[in-house]
């Protein structure tokens, strides 16, 4: 493990309850943490797996990648744009194994690449239970579950050549959901995460672990006391660099701090909102980096 320059904590997922009170720490202070220890549920064979169904779908021709529509705002396929001319991505909205069904049926994957998915699908979902379960355990609150909350993939490939190094991947900005859990590139880096400072920390490759980061909403839902994390992708070297990242949205219903997160000394900071919602005051404000949550802030 010593040999990984990582400034970034490191929770270990077999190491609970040991770990609660650590878990909540780096969660309030850096937004984001390593993730050990989570073979159990998510194996290296199948992570592998995945790549290689990601790398695939992406050599697709481009009328069938378009195909990948929009489940909700800005949830389908991306093209290189010229804002991000390195960037092309899928997007998967998870509401069920139907939306699995549905996004493998669009890109004439194979009976293969269907099961692939599906089993990702199903265990970055049982991560997305532990992790957020162990976090609402940590922070005290007693009846937490994310049944019926969707998900997104958002599956993501960059074109780095040699004239592009020290260009922007993708620019600075926070992710809306709640939670987010990574499987970066294993060889090629890029990602940096901000830290409290404002200095961009850099998430080198360290395989056979994932990055775990929290979104807008979850500082809404806790009340303000948990921290989303600003983070961008820089190209480092000419390299093809591919991350899968996989995002819990929250709730259907409005998202709200739940009633242990309120007090007298912790007044209701955010009024209710739907993740719905808050995308597209994201998307129609341009604000992606967490300033569009300081519209929904109640007014003394």
């Amino acid at each position: 493990m010593a040999s990984h320059s990582c400034n970034i904590p490191v929770i270990d997922l077999q190491d609970f309850p040991a770990q609660r009170s650590k878990l909540v720490q780096v969660c309030e202070e850096w937004g984001c943490f390593r993730l050990v220890n989570y073979q159990h549920i998510l194996s290296d064979t199948l992570m592998s797996e995945m790549k290689s169904v990601v790398k695939s779908l992406f050599d697709l021709p481009l009328e069938i990648k378009r195909r990948n529509s929009d489940a909700i705002a800005g949830s389908g396929y991306w093209a290189p744009s010229e804002k991000n001319p390195l960037y092309e991505a899928f997007g998967l909205y998870v509401s069920s194994q139907q939306d699995v069904d549905a996004f493998c049926s669009q890109l004439n994957a194979s009976s293969d690449q269907r099961e692939t998915l599906t089993k990702y699908a199903k265990a970055v979902h049982e991560l997305f239970v532990e992790i957020s379960g162990k976090l609402a355990d940590g922070l005290g609150i007693s009846s937490f579950a994310i049944d019926g909350w969707p998900f997104q993939f958002r599956i993501n490939k960059y074109r780095f050549a040699q004239e592009t190094v020290g260009s922007s991947g993708v620019q600075i900005h926070t992710d809306s959901g709640f939670l987010t859990i990574l499987q970066d590139d294993e060889s090629v880096g890029g990602l940096e995460v901000m830290d409290k400072s404002g200095a961009f920390v850099p998430v080198d490759p360290w395989p056979s672990t994932l990055l775990v980061n929290l979104g807008d909403v979850a500082t809404a839902w806790s009340n303000g006391r948990l921290r989303t994390v600003k983070h961008r992708v820089q190209c480092k070297e000419a390299n093809l660099r591919y991350s899968i990242a996989a995002f819990l949205l929250g709730p259907k219903e409005a998202v709200e701090a739940p009633a242990e997160l309120v007090d007298a000394a912790h007044p209701r900071l955010y009024a209710p909102f739907t993740f719905e919602d808050y995308r597209k005051l994201r998307l129609s404000t341009k604000l992606q980096a967490g300033e569009a949550l300081d519209l929904l802030l109640i007014k003394p």
